[in-house]
């Protein structure tokens, strides 16, 4: 009986963020999230630990909440060029590998390992390095 409360609440806690904060560090945070819990507790725990992840990467994202408006600026004042999309720019995008021009997010805004940045129709984005997918519009 706990247990179906306990993960029944969890699939709503999944659907609620999911649907209502769809934020930019989510997805991300929900799929490390629900590693770590699968490892730990096996098929509840990934969905509880998703749950919890996907909170925590909304809240934080690539960049701590200080370093984002800070590195925000940095990239505005680069005034790199820009890749031009032509389908919706979004967080989940995945961008090619050629033709696309990558650049690192200097160490001074303490960015998560294993991303960089580059610009998409006049919009600084965050990019997953492994599989070009934009993780962050900053705008």
């Amino acid at each position: 009986m706990k247990i179906t409360v306990l993960l029944t609440g969890a699939l709503l806690c999944t659907a609620l963020i999911s649907t209502n904060a769809y934020a930019q560090g989510t997805v991300r945070g929900a799929e490390e999230g629900a590693a770590a819990g699968g490892n730990a507790a096996g098929p509840l725990g990934a969905i509880v630990g998703g749950a919890i992840g996907a909170a925590a990467g909304t809240v934080d994202g690539v960049l701590g909440l200080e370093d984002r408006p800070r590195f925000r600026e940095y990239a505005i004042r680069e005034r790199h060029p820009s890749y031009q999309y032509r389908e919706n720019l979004r967080v989940g995008v995945v961008l090619p590998q050629d033709g696309v021009t990558y650049y690192e997010v200097p160490t001074e805004f303490h960015p998560r390992p294993g991303y960089r940045y580059t610009y998409v129709n006049g919009h600084p984005v965050l990019v997953e390095r492994r599989t070009g997918r934009i993780v962050e519009i900053l705008d």
